[in-house]
């Protein structure tokens, strides 16, 4: 299966000379340590950074540098701070290229609930209602099953929704999915792991392209 690290690296693939990219609370913000070399692409965060760069080093270290997870990280050259009114502002505007995002379901129909489980728990909204609807390109990272085992990925989404519509890509631990037509369509799977288990864990239709193929990763994503 895939690590953390090794996802991240694969949404990285996915980003584009001069992209504008918001990245999401948990796993979503290790995209940041693998842009690829030599590509301008600038991060933003809700909490108003414009410009946010990889996680610090010891060195590097600012405890007043934060995202929106409260997490410390870095600013690259040319970084803009600003309010967080003008954050949304951007984020509502459209100005956002890329979002990548957690959930908690994802749907066939591309909806996602990302934000409650009524009696359990309520983190909140935060800004994901507003990235879902602002963002052309939304990419969900997630694991493939709850900790109980149960299936992520569905044919209706089961928790209240924070986006309807609008999400065509997932990673998790045991593949890249794309969202085609009402399915779940495998276009890369996780080396080690079989085309069975993967549809044993995936409770929405599941497709398996015909061009589907194995992933490969550099060894520092391992």
């Amino acid at each position: 299966m895939l690590t953390r690290e090794q996802m991240a690296q694969r949404v990285a693939q996915e980003l584009r000379d001069g992209d504008y990219v918001n990245l999401g609370i948990g796993m979503p913000t290790l995209v940041a340590n693998y842009v690829p070399e030599g590509m301008d692409v600038m991060m933003q965060s809700e909490n108003g950074l414009l410009g946010m760069g990889a996680f610090p080093t010891e060195a590097e270290l600012d405890a007043d540098m934060i995202n929106a997870g409260k997490q410390t990280v870095t600013a690259r050259k040319g970084a803009a701070i600003f309010d967080s009114a003008q954050s949304f502002a951007m984020i509502r505007g459209g100005h956002v290229d890329l979002t990548v995002l957690g959930a908690l379901e994802v749907d066939v129909s591309g909806n996602i609930a990302s934000w409650m489980i009524p009696g359990k728990m309520v983190k909140g909204m935060g800004g994901a209602m507003d990235l879902v609807a602002g963002a052309e390109n939304i990419i969900v990272m997630m694991t493939h099953a709850s900790k109980h085992g149960e299936s992520k990925l569905l044919s209706e989404c089961t928790l209240p929704l924070t986006g309807v519509g609008c999400i065509r890509k997932v990673i998790t631990e045991l593949g890249w999915l794309e969202i085609e037509e009402g399915a779940f369509v495998l276009r890369e799977y996780a080396p080690g792991v079989t085309l069975d288990e993967i549809r044993a864990k995936t409770a929405g239709q599941l497709r398996i392209a015909d061009d589907v193929r194995e992933m490969h990763f550099s060894k520092e994503a391992s």
